[in-house]
């Protein structure tokens, strides 16, 4: 009987320890659950900014090339637009460019004709030389080159890091455990696919300038009054001297009748100074 109970007794005791030792367990297994639940929830890393990416050197930086930018515009007087024109067709078309926009105007003084052309970087020197050589008489040149090598590859950089921290939160989106945090990081991947977008725009836009240089053509002719009116006759030039003399004075009498409310004040004088002279 006594080695019944000895033996209840020690199973009492062992249990007993038991469940203290397994408490201390099941807390930590909270606690463990608590922090990976802190850890998807406050722990989601803001996009890039300009002052964390790093400024140590970057592969990126040595694979980019120069870019310069090569713009110009020129004034060419000429003695005919139309023959003119198609010469310069011909050396358009000699060097691979094209024209972008054409205007044209024609007033009693000169002729002109705007043309805005785009030619590719290493013809661009060719084609300065061949309107300032046989086209006509160059009034005016000004020929500019941008170096754009720094701009284009800090936004390269930036681009490439945006592009790591989007993979990054597409990742921690596929194992977000609540709502909030999926919204949260579908947030912060649609502000930095915008971003993205927008750089690799400025990018493209650097490269179609690189790659195509701009010059502004302007062909000029002068006309000469002397010869357009030697052929009228005097009869016409008379008819239309007393025409100008007609409008002129038409003209003149309309600015007179435009003064009519200060004409009204002239009798409101007249009658005050003879009022005040009589009194004096």
């Amino acid at each position: 009987m006594r080695t019944i109970l000895f033996t209840l007794l020690c199973l009492t005791l062992i249990n007993c320890s038991k469940q203290k030792a397994d408490k201390p367990l099941s807390v930590n297994a909270d606690l463990v659950e608590i922090i990976d639940e802190d850890k998807i929830a406050g722990n989601i890393p803001p996009p890039p900014s300009a002052a964390e990416i790093p400024n140590t050197t970057n592969p990126l930086k040595d694979s980019i090339s120069r870019k310069i930018i090569k713009n110009g515009n020129m004034r060419i007087q000429v003695g005919d637009i139309k023959k003119t024109q198609n010469q310069v067709n011909e050396i358009l078309k000699k060097n691979n460019a094209y024209i972008q926009k054409e205007e044209f105007q024609n007033t009693d003084m000169n002729e002109t004709m705007s043309l805005s052309i785009r030619v590719p970087h290493k013809k661009f020197d060719a084609l300065v030389n061949s309107f300032s050589d046989g086209v006509g008489s160059v009034l005016s040149k000004n020929i500019s080159s941008d170096d754009v090598t720094e701009e284009y590859t800090d936004v390269s950089i930036k681009l490439a890091n945006k592009k790591i921290y989007l993979e990054k939160y597409r990742d921690m989106l596929k194992s977000a455990a609540t709502t909030k945090d999926m919204l949260e990081i579908q947030e912060k991947i649609r502000a930095l696919e915008d971003e993205i977008d927008i750089a690799e725009g400025r990018l493209r836009f650097i490269d179609d300038r690189v790659n195509y240089s701009t010059l502004e053509l302007t062909l000029y002719k002068e006309k000469v009054r002397s010869s357009a009116t030697s052929k009228i006759g005097f009869g016409s030039r008379f008819v239309d001297s007393l025409t100008e003399g007609w409008n002129s004075f038409v003209a003149f009498l309309l600015g007179m009748i435009s003064f009519w409310p200060f004409l009204l004040l002239i009798p409101v004088i007249i009658a005050l100074w003879r009022k005040w002279k009589k009194k004096k």
